[in-house]
């Protein structure tokens, strides 16, 4: 099976697939909601919505990667563990621009690195939830439960930082964008 065949035939999974500059962003919906958000490489293609609510979906994942002030209002399924809502509520609470490290996070609601990092990696919603504004305490950190330093998924959060504007260390300090 080719490259391009398998993108066509996992785009099946999506109900909307919306061009990003680092490839593309597919959307799941079920029952009038957002089911899943998920980074795909370049080889998917663009896929027009299924539904209203990935068509609302697309139009606002459009809007962000155009401002990056833009905030979404999306009908979100239901989904996480209490632990993981926690975690989810203070990383939507991290203003564009800025980030915090997984310990700062950990510190703030109580429980440890690791812990957060793991929550962030089980994150449905990417964008919405903006995870990629949590790093390690060191450097860049991982990303969409990845840590392939040249991978696609940290390129997707190099990209993500720049576009919202962050420059605070101590990402920044490190070779991060090659």
């Amino acid at each position: 099976m080719s490259t391009q065949q398998g993108a066509q035939q996992g785009s099946e999974l999506f109900s909307a697939i919306v061009a990003a500059p680092f490839g593309a962003i597919g959307i799941r919906t079920e029952d009038q909601r957002v089911r899943e958000l998920v980074y795909l490489q370049p080889r998917f293609h663009e896929k027009d919505a299924q539904d209203a609510v990935a068509e609302q979906a697309a139009q606002q994942i459009e809007r962000y990667l155009l401002d990056p002030d833009f905030r979404f209002e999306l009908p979100l399924f239901e989904a996480g563990s209490a632990f993981q809502k926690r975690v989810w509520e203070a990383i939507s609470a991290i203003p564009r621009g800025t980030v915090k490290t997984y310990g700062r996070i950990a510190k703030d609601i109580g429980s440890a690195p690791r812990a957060v990092g793991q929550a962030c990696g089980a994150n449905w919603f990417p964008l919405v939830i903006p995870c990629h504004r949590v790093t390690a305490a060191g450097g860049l950190g991982g990303f969409a439960s990845s840590d392939d330093e040249n991978g696609f998924h940290l390129s997707v959060k190099r990209w993500l930082l720049r576009h919202e504007g962050a420059t605070a260390s101590p990402w920044q300090q490190q070779a991060i964008w090659d």
